[in-house]
């Protein structure tokens, strides 16, 4: 395992798998910018759409959460997409201190011209991997992030 650990007399940045998620993931990102700003859409209110097209609602807790974000700044964004009327917020029923978030018609509308959009994005990405190599790689990096989690 020597070539990748950083400290390793041996190591090799090629063979070091957070060299190329850091590089994939700026890739990706710049990517969906691109796409995204034909869409007057950032990557930030992306996320937290994308999460609440897949979840339904979700509090402002649970969107940082999955978004890897600070409470602060998914509040702001959450509430920025409230303005521009992509999201719905209300109180929790059980507890008025939970906000609770979901897309409103404009959101949805907007999270399914983006999925529209990023398709060629996406096939690009995956091109010539099958569905077992796809998969494979979502369980190591899943393994990789649980492993950080701990």
């Amino acid at each position: 395992l020597k070539p990748y650990f950083p400290a390793s007399d041996e190591f090799d940045i090629e063979l070091f798998p957070f060299y190329w998620v850091a590089r994939l993931n700026a890739k990706y990102a710049l990517e969906m910018e691109k796409t995204l700003k034909l869409l007057n859409m950032d990557v930030s209110r992306w996320r937290v759409a994308v999460l609440l097209h897949r979840h339904e609602e979700l509090s402002i807790s649970e969107i940082a959460e999955h978004a890897i974000g600070k409470m602060p700044t998914i509040t702001k964004i959450v509430y920025r997409m409230r303005d521009e009327e992509l999201v719905e917020i209300g109180s929790c029923l059980k507890d008025r201190r939970v906000i609770r978030v979901r897309l409103t018609h404009k959101g949805q509308d907007i999270v399914d011209m983006v999925l529209q959009q990023t398709q060629t994005l996406f096939r690009k990405a995956f091109k010539g991997m099958s569905d077992a190599q796809i998969r494979k790689s979502t369980e190591l990096l899943s393994q990789l992030f649980s492993n950080l989690n701990q």
